[in-house]
């Protein structure tokens, strides 16, 4: 098995772990060795929330294995009822336990509880955390949703949104906001915030929204089917997707398509001159594939940038993900390795990244700036503040946090091209800390190199060193390491200023 410092997507379970978190009244027991009893860690630590998960584990140890297993589930499930008295039970196994086929599923059905007990048949070993949501929240589904008469208004379920997603919390606020606008409530919003009693009126809404295609497709794919429940194609983040989405809806409903954007301030800036700096910046985006779909739009028809190349973590996406990578002219990358995450990202050299917090380090390493767009993410990105994704105010953030990278990068290159004005050359240090400045030291110097302390290395003048900081930041790595080829490439061990205008012109070309 290979081992990896991060990984993109947790196991199936993970995922039952989200929509049990998300929901109330909902209780998991998670048939679990000692060691993967760590989901405390990342609802509390990284989403902040302030409870604990439902979560039951049986946390058989080695020396329980020589015994009875199945004892130990069926101990845990009764408690687990006795103690927290939910209104329904999911039972499942993590990846260890899968291993000891002990079938919590069946041993739960023996026990004649006096409520729901919906078995999950997650394989730890073929699939991964989006599908273990994806598959949960169907079973619950399924198991729960019944046909009934719909209600008297137009109303509709939001379905998707799970513990520990990006930024989900807030979209459920700005899209029910934006469906009130078009006269239409939500009947029941799931898995977020939702009961088990709550899915049994799943049937008496008119339509469903699906917010996230990764955790909540299987469910609504369900509902068409047996409750008669349409749902929406289009997610709506970014401008444009958020007006297809208002005319989706309006298609299903028959209402009259009403959209307020007196709260967008995208165009003022699309506008003004200073939006020029932003054309053709060359993006490289990568994430779950439904928020690299949506944000390639975003970059190339509201930004204006250039896409680069996309890419996504999770397989159940690679179809739709490659298609549209043959749209924006480039190469899809289906990977859920992060090294070749990175390697693609150097190969490209894009100007920005548009990714995960995995691609945020990457980003860290070589010198590009990176905005997160999907999860996996860091406690950062779970802000006390709103901060949606969906709608017209998350078309707001987007352009926030997208925009602010790039513009504090314009400000480091700014500072660099006046390094040797006087109040801000490197021995002047910080302007604001006046006479009691200390110098600054210089994070592009090097100790000096010759040839013959270090053999083969291609030594840079001093010329060419200071010519090299001109250049923009945040493509100098890049021009140093072109350089470097090109030197090598013509058998030279130094680099002067004319060197360096060379490789320029031979790589411009």
């Amino acid at each position: 098995m290979k081992l990896s410092v991060w990984t993109y997507e947790g196991p199936p379970h993970v995922g039952a772990l989200r929509v049990a978190t998300a929901m109330k009244g909902l209780h998991y027991v998670l048939h679990a060795p000692q060691g993967d009893t760590y989901a405390d860690l990342l609802f509390t630590m990284i989403e902040r929330r302030n409870h604990r998960p439902p979560v039951t584990y049986t946390t058989f140890q080695a020396r329980d294995l020589g015994s009875d297993t199945a004892n130990l589930f069926k101990t845990a499930c009764q408690n687990a009822y006795e103690r927290f008295q939910p209104q329904a039970m999911i039972v499942g196994a993590s990846c260890t336990a899968e291993l000891i086929q002990d079938d919590p599923g069946g041993m739960a059905e023996t026990m004649g509880l006096p409520i729901p007990v919906i078995p999950l048949d997650l394989p730890s070993y073929q699939r991964k955390e989006n599908f273990g949501a994806d598959e949960t929240f169907f079973q619950i589904t399924r198991a729960l949703a019944r046909p009934m008469d719909k209600t008297p208004q137009i109303t509709c379920n939001l379905i998707g949104p799970t513990a520990l997603g990006f930024r989900h919390r807030d979209d459920i606020t700005e899209i029910t906001a934006l469906l009130s606008d078009l006269g239409i409530s939500v009947n029941v919003c799931a898995p977020y915030g939702a009961t088990p009693q709550d899915l049994t009126r799943l049937g008496a809404a008119h339509f469903n929204v699906l917010m996230y295609p990764e955790t909540g497709e299987a469910a609504c794919r369900w509902m068409e089917r047996e409750l008669n429940l349409p749902f929406t194609k289009t997610v709506p983040i970014g401008v444009g997707a958020t007006h297809d989405f208002v005319k989706e809806v309006a298609t299903l409903t028959g209402v009259e398509p009403t959209l307020d954007t007196a709260r967008l301030r995208l165009p003022w800036y699309s506008a003004s001159v200073d939006s020029t700096y932003l054309t053709g910046k060359r993006v490289f985006l990568f994430g779950d594939g439904t928020h690299v779909a949506t944000a390639a739009r975003i970059a190339r028809d509201e930004m204006g940038f250039e896409v680069a190349g996309l890419g996504c973590y999770n397989r159940e996406m690679a179809r739709p993900i490659r298609a549209l990578a043959r749209e924006y002219g480039v190469e899809a990358l289906i990977t859920d390795d992060y090294l070749d995450v990175e390697q693609r990202i150097e190969t490209l050299a894009p100007e920005l990244i548009l990714g995960t917090q995995m691609e945020r380090h990457i980003g860290k390493r070589l010198g590009i700036p990176c905005a997160v767009i999907s999860a996996p993410v860091h406690v950062q990105d779970f802000p006390a503040r709103y901060s949606p994704q969906m709608g017209i105010e998350g078309a707001n953030v987007i352009f926030d946090t997208w925009v602010h990278p790039l513009v504090m990068g314009l400000e480091e290159h700014l500072l660099h091209m006046f390094r040797e004005d006087f109040e801000f050359h490197d021995d002047a240090g910080a302007s604001h800390h006046g006479h009691k400045a200390k110098p600054r030291p210089d994070p592009e110097a090097r100790q000096p190199v010759t040839a013959d302390e270090h053999p083969g290395t291609v030594v840079w003048l001093d010329d060419a060193e200071r010519e090299l900081k001109k250049v923009p930041f945040f493509v100098r790595g890049k021009a140093r390491r072109n350089t470097e080829s090109f030197a090598a490439e013509k058998g030279l061990s130094q680099i002067g200023i004319d060197t360096l205008y060379e490789a320029k012109a031979h790589y411009a070309r």
